[in-house]
């Protein structure tokens, strides 16, 4: 199977290449207007076209820090886009258990928003056998490094990583921080930052493609 997975487009809509299954991880308004009636129209109008464009046989995605809507006034998200959206919930396709969530450490005053005692119940209840996990914010060491000046400043969530440890899925996307793009392995957990935008919220990166093989 052929995934594909994006996240921080920020308004960009990338080029998607033919794939079996899109995931997208959030932050996909633009960063001009936060305003709820904005993203509402945005959503319904480009997003919409793209969603309908792209050569996915499945597109499942969550929200992120920009996308105040989804928190905001979610009555206001459009309800018949070409996709899943998870929030603190799951889907089930083609034989893969995906579960999505939008939550982060705290950061200034975004949607999505917790302090990491406050995470920790967000992130049990991701279910035990779950084989895709679709966030917004990386685990702790894992595409959440920023850069200062005597070194790196690490932004990932403690108990996300406890988390991911303890049920291994197969799949873990992110983005969040623009500065993390890359992909890594714990055991049989393949994990990556797939942001497609830089730090000057330049579109640099390509989406990230992986075959995901029938035996794991």
């Amino acid at each position: 199977m052929k995934i594909v997975a994006v996240s921080d487009m920020h308004g960009f809509l990338p080029d998607i290449p033919p794939c079996d299954l899109l995931l997208i991880g959030g932050d996909m308004t633009p960063v001009r207007d936060h305003s709820v009636g904005y993203q509402a129209e945005w959503l319904d109008t480009n997003f919409r076209r793209w969603l309908e464009s792209v050569p996915a046989r499945k597109t499942i995605g969550v929200a992120g820090n920009h996308d105040f809507i989804f928190q905001e006034a979610p009555e206001r998200v459009p309800r018949d886009l070409r996709w899943t959206y998870l929030q603190d919930s799951s889907t089930e396709w083609d034989g893969l258990r995906i579960w999505g969530t939008p939550w982060q450490p705290w950061f200034y005053d975004w949607a999505f928003n917790l302090h990491e005692p406050d995470l920790v119940p967000k992130w049990d209840l991701i279910p035990a056998g779950t084989d895709i996990l679709v966030l917004h914010a990386p685990p702790y060491g894992y595409g959440d490094g920023v850069p200062i000046s005597d070194g790196v400043r690490r932004t990932g969530s403690p108990s996300l990583l406890k988390r991911i440890e303890a049920i291994a899925p197969r799949v873990v996307v992110f983005g969040h921080i623009h500065e993390g793009r890359g992909a890594w392995q714990i055991g049989k957990t393949v994990l990556a930052n797939v942001t497609i935008v830089d730090e000057r919220y330049d579109q640099i990166y390509p989406p990230w493609e992986y075959e995901l093989l029938d035996d794991g």
